[in-house]
């Protein structure tokens, strides 16, 4: 592990240089420089595989926002008309079986009425009693198309049904995850996605520095954009925009490859980074 004498000694070196000094610095301390990404990028993994979070965790951690909610109105505005982006009325789809919608880790239910307009809402999240406080939300002739799971580690999908969505969200989880675990999460989920269907996720990027502050006290996982599309690439999906409503609400769409979803959104109207 890097040491702070090693970062002190470079930054005096560094401070001395002169322009004429430049070619010279670069031959002798680009090995250095390189020793220093290595060790940077080995804690960084380290941190990353210990830091994954308990079920304990989440719970505390619901309590807290349900008292300080932590998505004011201007931004949930935003991410409200982003998912409207890939709503359409079920009744214009006679017959559809597969216009369904699956929020991962709901939470305090903040976002989970803005899916009626899909057939059927799947809900995922690690904690039990987050149903009963969800279907409070929902009116008695609704209750019947609300679907609830139990997600335990990274095996997500067992009882749901294979092709089941077309589309999957969610807000405020996935920065809580490891890149194995994200990674893990959204290669099991393609079981459920319909080939088309999209994914609206949050995520975390630590080239910023709201994120990275959030990752240095150990509260989110840290992430980058680089990583991120690496992952969503590998796992086979087309990345349909990635972008920011703000420093600290960073989100990923893409969807999987195919022609099978009855809604088709028009991809002009979703600005691509």
């Amino acid at each position: 592990m890097l040491s702070i004498e090693e970062i002190k000694l470079l930054i005096e070196k560094l401070e001395k240089v002169k322009a004429t000094d430049f070619q010279e610095l670069i031959e002798t301390h680009l090995k250095i420089l390189k020793d220093i990404e290595v060790s940077v990028d080995a804690n960084n993994q380290e941190e990353i595989n210990r830091l994954d979070k308990t079920e304990e965790w989440f719970a505390r951690d619901l309590e807290r926002k349900r008292l300080v909610p932590i998505v004011d109105p201007m931004l949930f505005r935003l991410i409200q008309t982003k998912i409207f982006q890939f709503s359409r009325k079920a009744s214009a789809i006679p017959g559809s079986d597969n216009y369904n919608s699956m929020e991962i880790g709901p939470g305090t239910g903040m976002f989970s009425k803005e899916f009626r307009s899909w057939r059927l809402n799947y809900f995922l999240d690690i904690l039990a009693d987050v149903e009963l406080k969800i279907r409070r939300r929902f009116k008695p002739a609704g209750q019947k198309n609300l679907k609830f799971f139990s997600a335990r580690g990274t095996q997500v999908t067992d009882g749901l049904p294979k092709g089941s969505c077309n589309f999957i969200f969610s807000w405020d989880t996935f920065v809580f995850f490891t890149q194995k675990h994200i990674q893990q999460y959204i290669k099991d989920i393609k079981r459920v996605l319909i080939p088309g269907g999209y994914i609206f996720i949050q995520y975390a990027d630590c080239h910023y520095d709201i994120d990275l502050q959030e990752a240095k006290r150990s509260y989110w996982n840290y992430n980058t954009k680089t990583v991120m599309t690496k992952i969503i690439e590998e796992e086979g999906y087309e990345i349909v925009e990635m972008n920011q409503f703000r420093p600290g609400a960073n989100y990923a769409i893409f969807r999987k490859p195919g022609k099978q979803n009855p809604t088709v959104v028009d991809i002009s109207k979703i600005k691509i980074d």
